[in-house]
């Protein structure tokens, strides 16, 4: 029995011994404490914290002149990387707050707390009395006074530890995956940094990302530019922040209300007054860095110009709905003259590596240095769209599958709309510091005999044209491009563009100007800083395309969505000047955009029902003669678009803007017909917008 007692008694010892070594608790170690006796650490902590405090603290200037007397109650942490992070703050003066703030995030990283010998998260609450005195502090150790266990105590953290967010925004959009949202004139602010020479930019896929713009224009920097004075939660929201803007240590998210309210006249209409009332809402953010995700809705009803309202409803789709809003999509009745159509965007961004960015979702993708693009264009309506852009060397290789639709009457399956592919690859070489090549292919396909997404158009590298002819020439529509750009100095660059839809090279030899042979091309300037005036842009553009490109017999093919072109709103058989120029000033900016034109367009009258080729959802084997074919052919339009736009940038966190804008269009054909007529108009328009995308009206 004896023996027992004895053998109890040892076992409790032991038991009390392995307690003390194995589950020992070591609160925070400043790198001057690391020697220091364990059950000395904590008073080390403590006059370590004070000195910090004691040593950076600045009484603010109003608190002194009030000769304020009492304390700044802080409530801090210290995390599992030694991290120190303050929870709460309270005061009478919220300038003492902010200072404790301040002076808190600037403590060095340290030695976390451990417990039994793992990382562990350490709170404290420290009063620091004013006016600041040298004296003998010690900090509270939460969990000791609230007498729970270290698993308890983590308990009661975990919600707050993952809704806890960083006092300051840091805007980490700025360096993420997500795109920038694609407009001309904001995209011109940074256009000149990327195309300086020396720099190993890619410029012509868009939109691009923040990371890949953040190399070559301080967005933080600009912004802060832009910075004006507010003191009020409402003036910091309506002039410079997001709405709803959190952070925390891995993740970030914002929230932002959109508007498009726009009131205008059109002087050649019957009912004048015109309108657009969008309302919608933005959320965007990131999971760790690589994720990003962005989603838009918006909601909407309108009535346009006369000849953006006639351009609209011949665009009808099959069905009871009236129209589609160029750009847009489809539109349904809203009132008696006006249009209902809501719009919704979003997509994911994934970047594995610095090689890869990999992006799903629904909108719009754009090709090219220009203001138009003859190979891949930002002109019609959102769709899905799958993208993988690939980064090396002086490459980038964008691949690109889109799911269309054709709307057509005549296209319509067990009343819906029919489905039809296109995937696109498009590599951009840098071949020195001033030249920049690119080669674009892309292919077209259609949702017939239950063929579906045909997996031979997966392959990001094969040559389409080869998978095309293999699959049967009738089973798709392949089309050929090819980009260039020069950089003059830095201040001037030259671009252009070549489409080859059909070639015949013994044609061409015998001087026939066969309709086999549809292509187009661009060429284009741009002269930044233009005669010395800062952010003084200036563009000159002509793009030129031949009857019956983008079109084919078999009509579901052509290179359209929602009948609206891939490439050129104008579709073909025209060609066309361009004049813009654009400048901002802070928040202020300025837009001048000049477009002659001429077009040949089909009559449709019943006596010539032919296809003259600008139409691409007409069958090209309706063309009226194989030589000869010109551009102009048909009804012969000179075009005249001007538009001269002037605002103020009201927030640059949401792009909201208010602005007012004139557009001038005169559209002389030689011939009228019911469809077509002479017509001029004047547009003037005020509006309130959050700029997210380009709005085309210079059809």
């Amino acid at each position: 029995m004896k023996q027992f007692i004895v053998l109890v008694l040892l076992l409790v010892q032991y038991s009390s011994y392995s307690q003390n070594v194995f589950l020992s608790e070591k609160p925070p170690v400043f790198p001057n404490c690391e020697g220091v006796a364990i059950d000395s650490l904590q008073k080390c902590f403590d006059k370590n914290v004070f000195d910090q405090i004691y040593n950076n603290f600045k009484v603010p200037q109003r608190v002194f002149d009030e000769n304020y007397k009492g304390e700044v109650v802080v409530l801090f942490e210290v995390d599992t990387t030694g991290q120190f992070r303050v929870i709460y703050t309270d005061a009478l003066y919220k300038e003492l707050k902010d200072e404790a703030i301040r002076v808190f995030s600037e403590f060095p990283k340290i030695k976390p707390a451990t417990y039994n010998t793992r990382k562990t998260f350490k709170q404290y609450s420290i009063p620091i009395k004013i006016p600041l005195v040298n004296q003998s502090v010690v900090t509270q150790d939460l969990a000791k006074t609230n007498k729970i266990s270290k698993l308890e105590e983590q308990a009661k953290r975990e919600f707050d530890s993952v809704s806890r967010s960083k006092t300051n925004f840091e805007t980490p959009a700025y360096n993420s995956q997500l795109n920038i949202p694609f407009t001309h004139h904001d995209y011109s602010r940074f256009d000149r940094n990327m195309n300086l020479l020396g720099t190993n930019s890619h410029t012509a896929s868009k939109p691009f990302l923040y990371e890949e713009v953040a190399q070559y224009y301080n967005f933080k920097t600009e912004k802060e530019k832009l910075q004006k004075e507010a003191t009020t939660w409402a003036g910091r929201k309506l002039w410079n922040e997001h709405l709803v803007q959190l952070q925390g240590k891995d993740y970030w998210f914002t929230i932002d209300p959109v508007f498009d309210l726009q009131a205008g006249k059109d002087t050649d209409a019957d009912f004048k007054s015109t309108y657009n009332n969008t309302r919608g809402i933005v959320v965007q953010g990131g999971l760790g860095k690589n994720f990003n995700f962005y989603t838009a809705v918006f909601e909407s009803q309108g009535r346009f110009a006369d000849y953006v309202n006639r351009y609209a409803e011949s665009l009808k789709a099959f069905g009871p709905d009236p129209a589609i809003i160029p750009g847009r999509g489809i539109a349904k009745r809203f009132k008696t003259d006006s249009y209902d159509y809501p719009v919704a965007e979003a997509y994911l961004s994934y970047t594995p590596s610095k090689y890869f960015n990999f992006q799903f979702g629904h909108g719009k993708t754009f090709i090219g240095d220009g203001y138009r693009s003859l190979v891949l264009s930002d002109v019609a309506s959102p769709h899905p769209f799958f993208k993988i852009n690939t980064k090396f060397w002086k490459i980038k290789y964008t691949n690109t599958w889109m799911w269309l639709r054709d709307v057509r009457p005549e296209a319509e399956q067990d009343k819906s709309f029919l489905t039809k592919y296109i995937a696109n690859h498009y590599l951009s070489w840098n071949v020195s510091k001033r030249l920049n090549l690119g080669f674009f292919e892309s292919v077209i396909w259609e949702n017939s005999n239950n063929r579906g997404f045909d997996v031979n158009y997966l392959n990001p590298i094969i040559f389409y044209r080869a998978i095309e002819f293999q699959t049967g020439q009738g089973a798709g529509n392949a089309i050929l491009g090819a980009t260039a750009k020069y950089k003059w100095n830095d201040n001037i660059n030259m671009y252009s563009q070549f489409i080859l839809d059909e070639f015949s090279l013994n044609d061409i030899k015998a001087g026939e100007k066969s309709w086999k042979n549809k292509y187009g091309y661009q060429l284009g300037i741009k002269y930044y800083n233009a005669f010395k005036i800062d952010n003084l842009m200036l563009q000159l553009e002509y793009n030129r395309i031949r009857p019956y490109t983008y079109s084919h017999n078999t009509i579901v093919l052509n290179y359209a969505h929602s009948n609206e072109s891939k490439a050129h709103p104008w579709g073909a058989n025209f060609s066309e000047a361009i004049v813009i120029g654009r400048y901002h000033y802070k928040r202020w900016f300025a837009n001048a955009k000049l477009i002659f034109g001429v077009r040949g367009l089909d009559f449709n009258d019943g006596n010539d029902d032919f296809s003259y080729g600008a139409d691409i959802y007409r069958d090209y084997n309706d063309r009226p003669f194989d030589t000869g074919v010109k551009i102009g052919q048909g009804i012969k339009t000179k075009i005249f678009n001007g538009n001269l736009q002037a605002g103020y940038l009201i927030n640059p966190s949401s792009n909201l803007k208010v602005f007012t804008d004139i557009t001038v269009r005169d559209f002389n054909p030689e011939a009228n017909t019911v469809s077509t007529f002479k017509n001029n108009t004047i547009w003037i328009n005020f509006g309130l917008r959050t700029d997210l995308f380009n709005w085309y009206f210079d059809f």
